[in-house]
């Protein structure tokens, strides 16, 4: 057997047999406080079940779980004859020992995408054709391999251009395929596991020229008869936006396509929103201060209240990742700059913005 599958499957035996002082405390968490209303999931990665505490605050709190990268192409594919499916299957193990939902992350996205997918073995470009089986075949392989035990999938990830001039992203997918690829891809999950849940998933759909391209996408495919049930908004959100209007009007608007609606990502930066990478500034502090927090929490509470006023269209919230002591924030977009994003502190504590989301 692989060494890597041996680990991993080591390690996930020693997180199903947590000790009685490593299991999570009866006290109420936010699957519980939510319970009437959907799910609270979060984004994880093996190493993160691994440990005592993050597995015993995820055990508390959630009742859904998303692998943060492991079935994203690139990971679980890296290689046309290859596959790497022993950390998406610890993730899928653990969820399944204590009877977790779970939310697949993400079929085809233009990102973390092995480059074997658009080159033929010469190196030339492949044939609109050519991508369209590969794209089948594995989206075939992977949703057959969780089927009955993955409820909801991101079929297709950002693909609308963050350029509001143009509507879709100009990636090799788009290059090769035109837009067909997206239709395709959830024709394909569709047949794959007729049953699952299925998701175009992007970011900054609450700013209303960006929300409209996608109503436009989603419409489309609605009237062409394609097996799209949902939309996930991301939710990177920050201090200053979305405001509560702006998360209506989006929430509402997909819902009138007959859409389900989902919070797939969500976390909300103390930082204001950037998309392009850059190094830290001297000048730049990491100090969580009063202010933010207070700012955050009065976020969060606002971002909550909505969520339950529009449980018509949304089931289901999920955080990006579990708590302060790691976020992908810390990291993007500007290296070396510590983030405070969730509602856990670095010490696994709930924050004032946790008081908040629970008090209602």
């Amino acid at each position: 057997m692989n060494p890597t599958r041996l680990a991993l499957g080591a390690l996930l035996l020693g997180s199903l047999a947590l000790s009685s002082s490593q299991r999570p405390p009866a006290q109420k968490g936010l699957k519980d406080y939510y319970k009437s209303y959907f799910p609270i999931g979060v984004a994880v990665s093996p190493r993160a079940l691994q440990n005592p505490a993050e597995a015993a605050l995820i055990l508390q709190q959630f009742n859904s779980l998303t692998p943060e990268n492991d079935m994203k192409m690139g990971p679980i594919h890296p290689e046309e004859n290859r596959w790497n499916w022993g950390p998406a299957d610890a993730v899928v193990d653990f969820a399944q020992a204590h009877k977790l939902k779970v939310r697949g992350h993400n079929l085809c996205w233009h990102e973390q995408t092995p480059k074997w997918l658009f080159k033929n073995a010469d190196g030339s470009q492949v044939s609109k054709a050519l991508l369209l089986k590969r794209l089948h075949d594995h989206i075939d392989m992977v949703v057959k391999r969780y089927k009955g035990k993955i409820y909801a999938w991101d079929v297709v990830n950002e693909a609308i251009a963050d350029n509001p001039n143009e509507f879709l992203r100009d990636s090799d997918w788009y290059k090769i395929c035109g837009e067909d690829f997206i239709a395709e891809a959830f024709r394909y999950a569709h047949a794959a596991d007729p049953k699952a849940v299925l998701f175009y998933n992007d970011y900054n759909t609450e700013r209303p020229e960006k929300m409209e391209r996608i109503y436009k996408l989603l419409k489309k495919l609605k009237d062409a008869n394609v097996p799209i049930d949902a939309v996930g908004l991301q939710g990177h959100w920050s201090l200053v936006e979305p405001t509560e209007q702006e998360l209506r009007t989006t929430i509402e608007r997909f819902g009138s396509l007959g859409l389900k609606v989902q919070v797939t990502e969500l976390d909300v930066s103390v930082y204001p929103w950037e998309k392009d990478r850059r190094a830290k500034r001297p000048d730049e502090s990491d100090a969580y201060t009063p202010e933010m927090q207070a700012k955050q929490a009065a976020q969060y509470k606002m971002f909550f209240k909505v969520f339950r006023d529009e449980k018509k269209y949304l089931t289901g919230v999920t955080f990006w990742n579990i708590s302060d002591h790691y976020s992908w924030l810390d990291t993007y977009p500007v290296a070396g700059r510590k983030n405070h994003p969730l509602l856990f502190d670095e010490n696994f504590k709930p924050k004032q913005a946790y008081e908040e989301v629970v008090k209602f």
